[in-house]
């Protein structure tokens, strides 16, 4: 039998017959949306009636949908009203079938079923959690989430390695990229911006993975940060400037640290009338300026070819008149253009990198000119570096769950052979509470940071005794 991705998703449910069409068809893009009930459907364990698989029933109810509509009307169909019409027709096949579920079962069952057919399938009530903030699938049987900072397990679901192999193909072959034996690993993304990787066998060796880093659907704002206790308010206020006054800063912290989350929100500070290009492997970004150009990188064809790297992207949007370069993350060769370009009349740009502090940081930077096989001294390197960037922002995921700037350091030159920065604002952890909190102070150190001067020119006046040292918060 055909499958869904074969066809072409047209209904009419008043003649019970399937119409296939050729491959070649334009395939209709899947929908992700929340379930029609009021609040999010919990991740509960199904437990079917005895003598009855709930798994085994749901895929026979599956391929009997197939064979008892007909495609032909989506187009006449809102989303809603497809979705009304599918929990008909399933209501008919159940009570067809005198399948023994009680109220709960059957209303869950008819809910599977729709996402199963407009989305993707288990997957669409973590989707529609708003506190979801990540989706781990190892395996077919084994989902675990991230809620409110923790990881927990689920009771959601697949029928098996091939029904998640499905819902994989679907993700990805919807931003134009491929998945299988001969490219096992892909990256995607779904509409809301969501990021997601995939790796499939022989890589993985327990069945296929597949992890969903999710984003708010309202973007975060800066004052959301400070509720989170992640920054205080005279950090937010001094990293609002230096956006302002096109300072050149990088954004350092380990997976999960809410690196991206904060370059978003330092990006909205970036005024209206200047030009953005953002580049970036997997498009996540979620400027709200009106004169944003997104770039995406993309990866070779089945026959190795046809590959557009960061590197590539970076030197073509010198082309484009950018006031403002902001790059995903920093990883490979393309450091080397990022960093001419601060130093050539693209200030203000912005960008982050895998570190687990500022001076790592840098010299992270100096080991990824390395590895692009660009051969140039140390302290020229150095100097590059020490001219081209001016604030170094480190952001860190605590033991807790909880996000936290723990350093904004402000690059202050060279002394010989050595970058000099100075701390202006830092946290100290100072213990732990009872319940697994972490307990710790936001303090200034007492240093003033070479830039207020430029700050002050450009109209902007910064708090009285912000950078006084003592506490914060």
């Amino acid at each position: 039998m055909a499958t869904l991705k074969d066809q072409i998703a047209r209904w009419n449910l008043s003649t019970k017959r399937v119409v296939v069409l050729p491959v070649s068809a334009p395939a209709q893009p899947y929908v992700v949306e929340a379930l029609t009930s009021p609040a999010p459907a919990p991740a509960i364990k199904i437990k079917a009636s005895p003598g009855v698989d709930y798994y085994a029933t749901k895929i026979k109810l599956h391929q009997q949908l197939l064979t008892r509509i007909d495609l032909n009307s989506i187009e006449s169909l809102t989303p809603e009203q497809l979705r009304n019409e599918l929990g008909v027709l399933l209501v008919e096949l159940i009570e067809e079938d005198e399948i023994r579920f009680n109220h709960q079962e059957r209303a869950r069952l008819v809910a599977d079923l729709k996402n199963e057919i407009m989305g993707l399938g288990p997957l669409e009530p973590l989707l529609a959690d708003p506190n979801i903030s990540e989706i781990m699938v190892n395996g077919y049987q084994n989902v675990y989430v991230e809620k409110n900072g923790c990881i927990q397990p689920t009771d959601i679901r697949f029928n098996d390695d091939a029904h998640l192999m499905k819902i994989i193909d679907k993700i990805v072959s919807h931003v134009g990229r491929r998945i299988d034996e001969s490219c096992p690993m892909a990256d995607a993304r779904l509409p809301d911006g969501s990021r997601v990787n995939a790796i499939i066998p022989p890589l993985a060796l327990d069945g296929p993975i597949l992890t969903i880093r999710r984003f708010a659907v309202v973007p975060m704002q800066m004052h959301d940060l400070i509720e989170k206790n992640t920054l205080t308010p005279a950090m937010a206020e001094l990293l609002s400037a230096l956006v302002k006054v096109k300072c050149n800063i990088i954004i350092s912290g380990g997976t999960g640290s809410g690196k991206t989350t904060l370059l978003n929100i330092l990006s909205s500070f970036i005024p209206t009338d200047e030009r953005i290009v953002t580049i970036e492997d997997t498009a996540e970004l979620q400027l709200q300026q009106d004169h944003v150009i997104r770039l995406e990188t993309r990866t070779p064809n089945i026959e190795g070819k046809g590959e557009i790297t960061m590197r590539a992207l970076v030197k073509n949007s010198l082309r484009m008149r950018p006031n403002r370069i902001v790059l995903g993350e920093v990883r490979s060769s393309e450091v080397i253009d990022m960093l001419q370009a601060m130093n050539t009349g693209h200030e203000g740009s912005l960008t982050t990198i895998h570190a687990n502090s500022p001076r790592d940081a840098l010299g992270r930077l100096e080991n990824l000119v390395g590895m692009g096989g660009i051969s140039i001294p140390s302290k020229a390197l150095r100097q590059l570096i020490a001219a081209s960037i001016h604030f170094i922002v480190q952001i860190a995921r605590l033991s807790d769950g909880s996000r936290r700037v723990v350093s904004i350091e402000e690059i202050s030159g060279m002394e010989g052979d050595i970058i000099t920065t100075q701390e202006i604002f830092c946290y100290q952890r100072t213990g732990t509470n009872p319940d697994g909190s972490v307990q710790g102070i936001f303090r200034a150190t007492g240093l003033r940071p070479k830039v207020a001067e430029k700050i002050r020119t450009y109209g902007i006046s910064l708090s009285d005794g912000m950078f006084d040292p003592g506490v914060n918060d």
